[in-house]
């Protein structure tokens, strides 16, 4: 299959990547700015990309702005915030219909990208700082979200366990900030915030479509000739190869169902070379409908209503999720334990392994279905040494051996245990 990635560095830590696909009707340009997670700087940075894109000077409100991509064939302006290991990723992308679908020959991947300069680049200021009716307004909807993940318990029960098991590690700082943080910025700190972030954050453009990409990267290359980038912050992650003691905590909450999260240290991470056989060994425990988790503590002994496991490259870790009743709590831990020790002892056969790939390889297959999850896929690689297609993924996935699965298995050590530990008689 022609390649279809290309990247180049267009400033001091800033890189722009061209995924060439000329299968869709939309085009997606994105820029993530990856900042260290730090309890005093979380908060400003969470808030930032929200208020960046709720206007700009050329288009000084949000109804101005919202116009202006109406008028671009309805395009969409996106921010989110993310967390990459012990760095916070703040992304401002925008979408668009392919410049083949446009009347007279527009140039709508050039007017985008330029429009997201302006927002990035050129931001309402007043006084010196960003206009405090904007950053009260993107204050509350930040407090939303974060009220929203609280109540959905699934996510909260996550983050305790996060929380618990890197206590000591910025991985357990939320990606969005708190609450009592947020409600004390004000307008200069966030100013302060962008700032920063322009002069100092490693900065991955993600070009992505049958786009224009020469004028995309015109429009990057003059808006960041303005920006003194000296301090470029190195990525850094604190890996912690394996668990040493286990933590254990339990909390009553009215809930009608139970919420059991266990942390594991993988002992790979990064580019390890075991990184591809964890993965392997993860997806034949808990990440497919074939695996483990799923037909035996979910669908044979029914001690779950859902139990899967995630892997956690950037940080290493493993997390396993599971709806539990109360009754269940403590054999629904044992066995999920005792399926890992299969996997260990060697317990599985060749057609389960099988199956297991097959699975992984048609995951990978399906990144390129969507845009935004082949933007997903190649920011993953964002800090690797090379970037490589899906293709490649699956041939270095195949190539994994039983031995390097049971190797990689006996890797894994649990370091946390968490619940929500629900009533029985409670609502969700």
């Amino acid at each position: 299959m022609e390649k279809i990635f290309s990247h180049c560095e267009i400033s001091n830590g800033v890189n722009f990547n061209v995924i060439k696909d000329e299968r869709f009707k939309t085009g997606r340009v994105s820029v993530t700015m990856f900042l260290p997670l730090d309890s005093k700087t979380a908060s400003s940075y969470a808030l930032l990309p929200f208020v960046l894109t709720n206007s700009c000077q050329k288009y000084p409100n949000f109804t101005s702005l919202n116009q202006k991509l109406a008028d671009l064939y309805g395009a969409s302006l996106f921010s989110d915030v993310s967390k990459f290991g012990d760095m916070q990723a703040l992304t401002i992308s925008v979408s668009f219909l392919d410049n083949k679908f446009a009347l007279d020959e527009e140039n709508l991947s050039s007017q985008l990208t330029k429009l997201l300069c302006d927002v990035l680049f050129d931001p309402l200021i007043e006084n010196g700082a960003f206009k405090q009716e904007i950053v009260e307004q993107e204050r509350r909807q930040l407090i939303e979200l974060i009220d929203s993940e609280y109540n959905d318990k699934r996510i909260l029960a996550k983050t305790r366990c996060e929380q618990l098991m890197c206590k000591d590690e910025k991985f357990g700082i939320s990606r969005l900030g708190d609450k009592e943080t947020l409600l004390k910025l004000t307008p200069e700190d966030v100013f302060d915030a962008w700032k920063t972030a322009l002069r100092t954050a490693r900065i991955e453009i993600m070009a992505l479509g049958d786009l224009d990409e020469s004028s995309a990267l015109e429009n990057f290359k003059n808006a960041f000739s303005r920006i003194n980038r000296e301090n470029v912050i190195n990525y850094k992650t604190q890996i912690i190869r394996k668990a040493t003691k286990i933590k254990e905590q339990y909390d009553d909450l009215d809930i009608a169902q139970s919420k059991l999260v266990m942390g594991f240290r993988t002992g790979a991470a990064l580019q390890d070379d075991e990184v591809m056989p964890v993965r392997v060994a993860v997806a034949l425990f808990g990440a497919t409908p074939q695996s483990k988790l799923f037909l035996n503590v979910r669908e044979k002994l029914s001690l779950c209503y859902y139990c899967s496991a995630k892997y956690d490259r950037n940080k290493g870790i493993m997390l396993v999720q599971s709806g539990v009743e109360k009754k269940n709590l403590k054999r629904a831990k044992d066995e999920i334990l005792n399926q890992l020790d299969e996997i260990k002892k060697g317990n599985f056969t060749d057609a389960e392994l099988d199956d297991t790939k097959r699975s992984l390889a048609n995951s990978y297959r399906t990144i390129g279905d969507f845009l935004s999850g082949l933007e997903n896929f190649y920011l993953s690689q964002a800090f690797d040494d090379e970037f490589l297609p899906p293709e490649q993924f699956i041939e270095k996935m195949y190539k994994v051996s039983r031995e390097q699965v049971i190797n990689a298995a006996n890797l894994i050590t649990l370091d946390t245990v968490y619940a929500l530990v629900g009533n029985e008689e409670g609502v969700e």
